[in-house]
């Protein structure tokens, strides 16, 4: 396996890993709405969708190595 493909697998468990997070920090926001804590709500939300932004950016580093591996085997 190369380096390449190592942190493609890494970069997509971590995708999941914190898909994960976020899906159970919205969980708790709801709850905390609920119990009349919306300002501790707001800010576990922030915390989810910051996870999410995150996978953007590792997206961003897989779309990058896939196209180094598209410009390899074109050469």
């Amino acid at each position: 396996m190369t380096f390449a493909e190592k942190i493609v697998k890494l970069l997509e468990h971590w995708i999941k890993h914190n898909d994960d997070h976020a899906n159970t920090y919205r969980g708790w926001a709801d709850q905390a709405k609920e119990n009349h804590l919306e300002a501790v709500a707001e800010i576990i939300e922030e915390a989810a969708e910051m996870n999410l932004a995150v996978n953007e950016r590792f997206e961003q580093a897989k779309a990058l190595i896939a196209g180094e591996e598209d410009n390899e085997s074109g050469s």
